[in-house]
């Protein structure tokens, strides 16, 4: 299909026409080839005399009328008009060979007469509706000749006037169809310009993005791409139509082989994988992929769930990963060196302040003593903390095994209820009765429970702390609620942000680095559960996640 613009559009209407395809054009072509051949060989069954015809004047007037107009229908057939100076010349002798067929040859009972509804329409695709009203105007006159000068009698003008109004009627109803066809093509450009409009605005963006983005169809032929993703390949060939796995080779993080269009096909929704690693030459670059089908709104299928394609994002997080590999590497080898030195001091400040504090020396001396050895147990902390958070970063002492959490309870009853009764509340545990086992890593649910029975013992000044494990299901539920302060909502947002510190005066009263929750999310994470927070201000908190049950021999 021939596209066309709005200024095209403009100019046609502007020329007293209609605009027409090539393939339209060829039609009227055709007919005015055809149309004179048939009317030919009708002419000769009135002259052999087998059909009556009143009009008819004899051989000779047929044959100058019928012959010049079959030879037109060739001409114009072999070299159609191509100004419009010349389809005037055409419509012109179109109308001059029918009028004399009709008023000396046939007359008005021609079994073609309707045809001349196709001259209305052939006036309305060279000169729109000017074209029509002469064509019209010219039939009627026809008629007129015919009603009064050749053929005078009453039955002639009526048998006229209901032949002129039926095939007025034909050629009217042919052109509204046709002026139909000229809406529908006009909205359709009109569609089809916007389409390829949105379509150059989004490759525009697409192409001024940093990051890699391709664009698949549901069977992971790439159909768009910007140039970043040739940047990524360092290559400059073409990527349309190509499938998706032969462009990127990917490998997961134990080095199996990924295919991508498996991975896409299972998305549901927005889904990033930083995992995934490829060769491109002889580098190895670890890549964070972001994908997600497409699904158009046009979409009336049965299935809504089937895709109309998919997106991908992917950025080279090499630098980051080996950025971020050399941090976690040195916050684990300074946590570990600041172990021993952080200990020593710790225990020798506190036999210091003991002793001075049992021989009855300096108060002030025994207050900044207690004081160092505070700072020394925030700064324990603190690196316990990174410490915690370095090895889940590095996927270090995360082998799972089966853990009976009776018993997990009752050790870390054992290890903070001295801590609690130092400040007079009590540190309850709710699993006596037989709940079963997890198979997850011990460090990282020790580590996670105990970050929260720590925050619970910090923040409550009276009641009491509950370490709480029931069963629903084939799920184990652990909580660890309090009496202490409460969060508020707006904190309940932010509490799991790294460094984030509650602005309540109560919270800035008790020293914290802000990485406990932070670092409890990270283990979670790497637990495949996920922490629920309830709290009220002034009516204490809990903190709770679910894990699978297992067998004790799985």
């Amino acid at each position: 299909m021939c596209s066309i613009t709005r200024s095209t559009i403009k100019r046609m209407i502007k020329q007293g026409g209609a605009y027409y395809e090539k393939q339209t054009l060829n039609v009227v072509r055709t007919i005015g080839l055809i149309t004179p051949l048939f009317l030919l060989a009708y002419a000769m069954f009135i002259m052999s005399g087998e059909v009556q015809a009143d009009n008819y004047k004899g051989v000779p007037i047929t044959l100058a009328v019928t012959i010049p107009w079959v030879l037109f229908g060739v001409y114009q057939f072999i070299w159609p008009p191509r100004k419009k100076s010349a389809m005037a010349i055409n419509l012109t002798l179109y109308h001059a060979f029918a009028a004399p067929y009709i008023l000396f040859i046939s007359g008005f009972t021609v079994p073609f007469l309707s045809a001349w509804a196709l001259l209305y329409l052939i006036a309305y695709i060279y000169f729109s509706y000017v074209g029509v009203l002469m064509s019209i105007i010219s039939f009627f006159l026809i008629m007129l000749i015919d009603a009064t000068v050749v053929l005078a009698h009453a039955e002639t003008i009526i048998y006229s006037v209901v032949a002129c109004i039926s095939t007025l009627l034909v050629g009217l109803a042919a052109i509204s169809l046709n002026r139909i066809k000229e809406y529908n093509q006009e909205a359709i450009e009109r569609t089809k310009r916007s389409e390829i409009l949105q379509r150059d605005r989004l490759l525009t963006l697409v192409n001024n993005l940093a990051d890699p983005i391709i664009s698949t169809d549901s069977n992971g032929k790439i159909k768009v791409y910007n140039a970043a993703v040739l940047g990524l390949l360092d290559t400059n060939e073409s990527l349309d139509n190509k499938a998706i796995d032969s462009v990127f080779r990917l490998c997961d993080d134990t080095g199996g082989t990924v295919k991508i269009l498996e991975l896409l096909k299972a998305a549901r929704a927005v889904t990033t994988n930083d995992t995934l690693t490829t060769t491109i030459g002889d580098e190895r670059l670890r890549l964070d992929v972001t994908y997600s089908p497409i699904r158009s709104s046009y979409n009336t299928t049965a299935n809504k769930d089937i895709d109309d394609g998919y997106v991908i994002i992917i950025r080279d997080i090499t630098k980051a990963k080996s950025l971020e590999e050399e941090r976690d590497e040195f916050i684990s080898v300074v946590s570990h060196e600041l172990r021993t030195p952080i200990a020593i001091t710790e225990g020798a400040i506190d036999n210091a302040r003991i002793i001075y504090s049992k021989d009855g020396h300096d108060t002030k001396i025994t207050k900044t003593l207690t004081l160092a050895h505070e700072q020394v147990l925030f700064l324990s902390k603190m690196v316990n903390d990174l410490s915690t958070l370095s090895r889940a970063e590095r996927n270090v002492s995360d082998e799972p095994e089966v853990i009976d959490v009776v018993a997990l309870a009752h050790d870390l009853h054992s290890e903070y209820a001295s801590e609690a009764e130092k400040k007079g509340i009590h540190f309850n545990i709710s699993a006596h009765k037989p709940l079963g086992a997890v198979k997850v890593s011990r460090l990282y649910i020790h580590e996670l429970l105990q970050n929260f029975i720590t925050n619970a013992i910090k923040y409550t000044k009276e009641g009491h702390i509950t370490l709480t494990i029931t069963q629903e299901g084939s799920t184990l539920l652990f909580a660890v609620s309090d009496t202490g302060i409460g969060i508020s909502k707006s904190d309940q947002e932010k509490i799991f942000q790294k460094f984030y510190r509650s602005e309540d005066y109560r919270t800035r009263e008790t020293g914290g680095t802000g990485l406990g929750l932070y670092v409890a999310q990270k283990l979670a994470h790497k637990l495949g559960c996920v922490i629920a927070v309830k709290s009220r201000l002034n009516h204490g908190s809990t903190f709770s996640f679910s894990l699978p049950t297992c067998k004790a021999d799985d």
